[in-house]
């Protein structure tokens, strides 16, 4: 065995940088934050290195949406180390919400410069006022009550024909149902983007959904996301037909109800997928193939729906999704068309009356920004405590969408979004051992976001658009090879050995993250498979990976146990490229997460005395060793189990 290497954590969180710059609202780790609740007053520091001979320092304060700046002089706060002190505060009450940048600026023996951020809040300096503001900064107030039964929970993600199947359900004369459920192949296109008619179903339903919640519960979900159920031709039901109606082969109405039924009596919750961007031709609304006995604005230019829809050359050129003739987009501005989702009685209210407790917005950037505004507040009338996500695959704090600035995080729209940039990032720092993705998401996006919105971010590692997170891990790269070997391409014994060992960890880290943990159907039994459609074949039932599936189990023990990993503030203690460490905390609940995704040992050095997470009863005192690709949860001792309503 080689000697191990030493990892020493830097529990301080005090980094010996010149030209640091904090801000933050006075409380503990507000350091770590760039997002913060409007009305309060905010604490600037600033750390020249004292041979810049500073004898004046600010920091400019530029609004993003009037693009109108303010200076806040900072005084000399006295020394630390080899630098000047430099402090200011802002008093926010008169500002409004909304997204600001910042650039600290000094002026001294040298003559004046501006402060560029380079790496997490170190800074370096340029001769001259031209450095950029670089400096992120997100007042926010929150509207509407928050949805604390969601803190500390466990999302669980459902493709519905292919979770489980329940009673019989009747089968559209146009559908083709493929009976093979282990080993049936769902129909793939020739080449990527070749037209498909997703027309073949596995036989998935809500009754299998329904009979399936004692198994979800037993590792720990508290919350099920639903890829659409409503009406629609295709088994993905990204095409709406009918937002008023359950898709019949999926059980229809009856099977709706008693799903929801059978969720409250297990204190579970129920998230739909809100497609409402676009509809698909052969629905109610456009009925291109004349299936509906209305007239749709296909037909029609009397129909209800016509002004939904943008014809250039009308009936057969219109505004599509990604131009797919079979998703007509949806104007959701026109007056008619945002009443019939957000009006009272309109689909938002329907289900959320049903008991339905949020949505999660498909391709919410293509949404206007005073629609999603909309949804949230008809979704908090109707569902005080309802949750709101959105697909959003980059930093969402700052995203910018078709030339507009997005305000998701400012209070008023979503409670969190698809959190990919972690995904990514634990991703890349197990297969290819590079960390940068993985610190960007945690010291940079992270503190981008309210430390409310944290605790709520659907943080996953595989979806629907995603290749399995197995396969991701260890699988041979999908770069050159046609459909058709793709579909017919699995892991050797020794790929998926290592891939099961690295989503251990990438689990056990997104377990012990601040968020909401999110498992996509079928990863905790073993799945793999490429991107769509390989992604989405029915569950293993009869070949689950057992000892995979415990381990979830005790993860999700340990998330529910621990107060900190509902609400806990985090903190990075170490990563590079083969480990990391991280720790939660919450008053004395503390714990700790080591992870070494290298192939020697690596020992860690702690201070204390802890248990271990997984193995109650371990005691650990100093320093802890990991074999590799090995992963430990020390927990501090003086905490308390705490239920999770």
């Amino acid at each position: 065995m080689s000697e191990p290497s030493f990892v020493r954590l830097n529990f301080s969180h005090l980094l010996a940088c010149h030209g640091r710059f904090l801000y933050g609202d006075g409380q503990e780790d507000s350091d770590s934050r760039r997002a913060f609740e409007r009305g309060g007053v905010l604490c600037f520091t600033l750390s020249l290195p004292r041979q810049l001979g500073a004898t004046e320092a600010s920091v400019s304060v530029r609004s993003d949406e009037s693009g109108e700046a303010r200076t806040v002089p900072l005084a000399w706060g006295g020394i630390q180390g080899a630098d000047d002190l430099w402090r200011g505060e802002l008093d926010t009450s008169e500002m409004g919400t909304g997204l600001y940048f910042l650039r600290p600026a000094f002026r001294g023996m040298a003559g004046e410069g501006s402060a560029l951020k380079i790496a997490g809040s170190g800074c370096r300096f340029v001769s001259g006022l031209t450095g950029d503001y670089t400096f992120q900064l997100t007042l926010y107030h929150f509207r509407y009550a928050e949805p604390t039964w969601m803190r500390g929970g466990i999302l669980y993600q459902i493709f519905v024909d292919r979770f489980a199947r329940g009673a019989e359900t009747p089968v559209r004369e146009d559908a083709i149902l493929n009976p093979d459920w282990e080993n049936g192949m769902p129909q793939y296109p020739a080449y990527p983007g070749a037209p498909l008619a997703n027309n073949m179903f596995f036989g998935g339903n809500l009754q299998g959904v329904t009979r399936k919640l004692d198994y979800l519960a037993s590792f720990g979900v508290t919350c099920l996301y639903l890829n659409p159920i409503f009406e629609a031709y295709s088994n993905h039901k990204y095409d709406t037909g009918n937002y008023l109606k359950i898709d019949e082969m999926f059980g229809g109405e009856a099977a709706f109800d008693e799903l929801i039924s059978e969720i409250k009596k297990r204190g579970m919750h129920l998230i739909l997928d809100g497609v409402f961007n676009h509809t698909g031709d052969d629905s109610v609304y456009f009925n291109r193939y004349g299936r509906y006995p209305t007239l749709g604005a296909y037909q029609s230019k009397e129909s209800p729906y016509y002004e939904w829809f943008d014809f250039q050359n009308y009936p057969d050129k219109y505004t599509c999704w990604w131009n797919i003739p079979i998703l007509p987009r949806i104007n959701t501005q026109v007056p008619s068309c945002r009443d019939f989702f957000l009006g009272e009685g309109g689909v938002i209210d329907h289900y959320a009356r049903r008991g339905v407790d949020g949505f999660r917005l498909d391709v919410v950037d293509e949404y206007p920004d005073g629609f999603v505004s909309g949804l949230k507040e008809r979704l908090a009338a109707s569902a005080p405590d309802s949750i709101l996500y959105g697909e959003v695959w980059e930093d969402a704090s700052n995203k910018i969408a078709y030339g507009y600035r997005r305000h998701y995080f400012q209070g008023e729209q979503l409670d969190g979004v698809m959190n990919y940039e972690l995904r990514d990032g634990i991703i890349r720092f197990l297969r290819y051992h590079d960390p940068e993705k993985l610190r960007y998401a945690l010291t940079e996006v992270m503190p981008n976001t309210p430390h409310r919105v944290q605790n709520y971010q659907m943080n996953l590692l595989g979806t629907h658009d995603t290749v399995r997170i197995l396969t991701a891990l260890a699988g041979e790269e999908p770069a050159g090879h046609t459909t058709k070997e793709l579909a017919e391409m699995r892991m050797t014994e020794e790929q998926r050995t290592l891939a099961v060992r690295r989503l251990r960890l990438a689990y056990l880290m997104l377990a012990t993250l601040p968020g909401i943990p999110t498992i996509y159907y079928g990863d905790e039994a073993g799945s793999e498979g490429y991107a769509d459609p390989f992604n989405r074949m029915p569950y293993p039932w009869h070949h689950t990976d057992e000892d995979l599936l415990a381990f979830y189990r005790a993860v999700g023990a340990l998330r529910h146990s621990r107060r900190e990993y509902a609400e806990g503030d985090f903190r990075l203690l170490h990563l590079d490229s083969d480990t990391a460490a991280f720790s939660r905390t919450l008053g004395t609940a503390r714990s700790l997460t080591l992870v070494n995704g290298s192939d020697i040992d690596k020992t860690f050095v702690v201070r204390g005395v802890w248990t271990d997470g997984l193995n109650p009863g371990e005691s650990i005192t100093d320093r802890v060793t990991l074999p590799p690709l090995a992963a430990r949860v020390l927990l501090s001792k003086s905490s308390r189990k705490q239920r999770h309503k």
